[in-house]
């Protein structure tokens, strides 16, 4: 890999880590995408993906809960959210990996794309509205968005993002949440995939995290600085775009 080229992935993971820890989404939805765009193959990119994402996931919840979009301190209600996500993300991401080595990947993607749409469409349709927490909500999309992860390296964010702020839980706390939550469950993709495959290709994994991890401090602060209801709003806007690009892509 050349200088040049090291330094394109350090800068597209820079952009995407920027959004995802912003807004509590957007990194391996959106990378993984612009790195088969480039030419590299699903299974080089989604273990990379999820190593970079392990890294940078546990950063992100830390400096959230340090500048204070978040509160994890041990018996917050946050925190008990992030266990719960994270060990109802792991089974899900298990058994993604298995499938996401023998499935068709049309079918996969195809999924991922109307689930992330719809979570959109239901979060526009709801901005004004507000919900009772649930813990039903909170484990079901743990399950499904660790499922996601574990296929495609992607599609965790809006559904762990989206899916709490229509669980009741306010929208700073909701992408301090992911961020922890998601880092931890890409634990389990890592080992999973690195015990099932004899041989990967981790040739993507210091650009990506290198890139990644320098962009947390700021996502961090930008959050601190926009008021929840403007967070709210952007998490819909994007969820939605992330859901049409995904599925025109999936299709065209």
């Amino acid at each position: 890999m050349t200088i040049e080229f090291f330094m394109l992935i350090v800068a597209l993971a820079f952009i995407c880590e920027y959004i995802d820890s912003s807004l509590g989404m957007g990194y391996g939805t959106t990378l993984t995408p612009l790195l088969i765009i480039i030419g590299f193959q699903p299974l080089q990119i989604v273990p990379a993906v999820l190593l970079s994402e392990l890294f940078t996931g546990v950063s992100a919840g830390l400096l959230h809960h340090k500048v204070g979009n978040v509160n994890f301190n041990r018996g917050s209600k946050a925190l008990r959210v992030v266990i719960v996500i994270t060990f109802c993300s792991i089974g899900g991401s298990i058994l993604a990996v298995f499938l996401a080595i023998s499935l068709p990947r049309f079918w996969l993607k195809l999924y991922i794309s109307v689930l992330i749409l719809v979570i959109g469409i239901v979060l526009i349709a709801t901005l004004n509205k507000t919900y009772g927490f649930s813990w039903k909500k909170i484990i079901s999309l743990g399950a499904i968005a660790a499922f996601n992860k574990g296929i495609s390296g992607g599609g965790y964010g809006p559904v762990v993002t989206g899916g709490q702020l229509v669980s009741g839980v306010e929208a700073k706390n909701a992408i301090g949440i992911t961020s922890l939550a998601e880092g931890l469950t890409c634990f389990a993709g890592v080992l999973t995939y690195f015990f099932t495959k004899s041989v990967l290709d981790w040739n993507l994994a210091p650009p990506l995290i290198l890139g990644a991890i320098i962009s947390v401090p700021l996502a961090a602060y930008t959050v601190k600085k926009m008021s929840g209801t403007k967070v709210k709003f952007l998490i819909a806007i994007i969820t939605v775009a992330l859901g049409i690009a995904s599925l025109l892509k999936t299709l065209l």
